[in-house]
């Protein structure tokens, strides 16, 4: 009899009718990795942000951690329910990320900035997984990736709402 603590994770077949499953799962592990970065960044900014936006981007910046950190579960399960494994190692998140860190902390300006330009990148990363989905048959991920593309959309245009002069 198996020990059932030794039974390893494992991709599985699930006859979904998505067509192209491992490129599906491919284009969402994408997006979990820059979702894990951002959020990461977010809570880094969050906890160090200094000035007089002090509270509006201390504020801005939690409600958005939070929202990514719950989506990244999301992703994660549309992947296993794919029949794939989610990513296991915080190296494979780095490498498929395009959310990059600065080479030095940022005033308060310059993290709202980055932050900015790391949504819209995320967002961009989303459309094309729409394009990618409905390409495979996959409404599921279609309707996940226009969900969450609104969500980095509507960060975008509230963080640089934020910087405007």
């Amino acid at each position: 009899m198996t020990d059932t603590l030794e039974i390893v994770p494992s991709a599985d077949e699930v006859a979904s009718g998505v067509r192209g499953a491992s490129a599906v799962a491919e284009g969402l592990a994408d997006v979990l990795a820059d979702t894990y970065r951002l959020t990461f960044k977010t809570h880094a900014y969050h906890w160090n942000v200094t000035g007089p936006a002090f509270y509006s981007i201390h504020k801005l910046t939690d409600d958005h951690y939070e929202n990514m950190f719950a989506a990244a579960d999301v992703l994660a399960e549309r992947i296993r329910a794919l029949g794939k494994l989610a990513p296991t190692r915080l190296d494979d998140i780095v490498k498929r990320s395009r959310v990059k860190d600065l080479d030095k902390l940022p005033s308060a300006g310059g993290m709202v900035e980055d932050l900015a330009q790391d949504h819209e990148k995320l967002a961009h990363r989303l459309h094309a997984l729409v394009e990618l989905a409905g390409n495979h048959k996959d409404p599921v991920t279609e309707d996940l990736a226009t969900e969450r593309s609104a969500f980095h959309e509507e960060a975008t245009w509230m963080l640089r709402a934020i910087i405007a002069s």
